[in-house]
């Protein structure tokens, strides 16, 4: 796929719908010769919309009108290239715990709970947050992450985790303001609710830590899983991190997490992970597939505000 042709879909499929600025600005972008070919300069994981968008926004640059971004991005762009290839999109949104709690609570308790692909940890805390289904509120407390659901009864509770602990090349950290600072830059300009749900449950892992590990998905996860209380149903799980890997090292990573004496709970854009069939999306938007141990269960969207239980 030509660079153009991934900013114009995901003009279509991810911001359609949920952010009209990073929908204008990504359609700008696949017609931009100019800004094309300064991408082009970069590898291709470092070509992608959010990490562009991420990084002028926290160099302060501006995303509201296209033309004034090309016009910053063409100027400043030594600097916009080195943050790019310095940085990966580590959006760590906590509202994906909206999705992964029914499966959660689901499994046999109680849990400990290892995310790969965990940034700073903010998802490693579904029993800390509250929940709205609807009209159904579970939990109590701040954030409130509201979800809408589909051919599925809400949670009645939360669930008892024991151990949390997180695996990522590059471990993010709360209470360090700049690292703080990125985390906010990737929420979508328009998503304030998210922005106010970032600084919620940063406070929340900010007073209980977790174990952040840094490393590699496949080759240090064993070591990591090997921590987790005996007496726990240990959970490995993961959340728009895998379209990251190339393919055989997905695979890899399968083979390594079917290994391990537990359950796997993957959140994956659709063919992220091959499955042998799936019904057909509610939507033109950008679907993930929510699957436990390999058996794909729901539709998802990609910051947990919707689930669609496959009947």
């Amino acid at each position: 796929m030509t660079i153009a042709a991934v900013y114009a879909e995901f003009a279509a499929r991810e911001a359609h719908g949920v952010s009209p600025t990073y929908e204008r600005l990504a359609s700008a972008v696949a017609r931009d010769l100019d800004l094309l070919a300064l991408l082009a300069g970069l590898p291709p994981a470092k070509r992608q919309p959010n990490l562009l968008f991420g990084v002028v926004r926290l160099l302060g640059g501006p995303v509201d009108d296209p033309a004034a971004f090309h016009e910053y991005t063409v100027a400043n762009w030594p600097v916009i290239e080195a943050e790019m290839r310095t940085r990966t999109t580590q959006t760590n949104e906590a509202g994906r715990c909206a999705v992964l709690l029914p499966v959660l609570n689901a499994l046999p308790q109680p849990l400990a709970l290892l995310e790969v692909g965990a940034s700073a940890g903010l998802c490693l805390y579904p029993d800390r947050y509250a929940y709205r289904y609807g009209d159904h509120l579970v939990g109590s407390g701040d954030p409130v992450v509201a979800c809408t659901a589909a051919n599925l009864t809400p949670p009645t509770g939360l669930p008892q985790v024991v151990w949390r602990a997180g695996l990522d090349l590059n471990p993010l950290d709360v209470t360090d303001p700049a690292d703080l600072a990125w985390l906010d830059a990737l929420i979508w300009p328009e998503h304030t609710h998210r922005r106010a749900r970032l600084r919620a449950a940063a406070a929340v892992v900010a007073a209980d830590p977790p174990l952040l590990v840094q490393g590699d998905l496949v080759d240090d996860l064993p070591a990591l899983a090997a921590q987790s209380p005996p007496d726990a149903t240990l959970v490995v799980f993961h959340s728009s991190v895998l379209y990251h890997v190339p393919m055989p090292r997905r695979m890899e990573f399968a083979e390594a997490v079917r290994e391990l004496p537990g359950h796997w709970i993957a959140n994956e854009t659709a063919g992220v992970v091959p499955y042998d069939t799936l019904p057909t999306p509610p939507g033109e938007a950008d679907y993930h597939v929510l699957a436990l141990d390999g058996q794909p269960l729901a539709w998802t969207r990609s910051h947990g505000q919707e689930i669609t239980w496959f009947t």
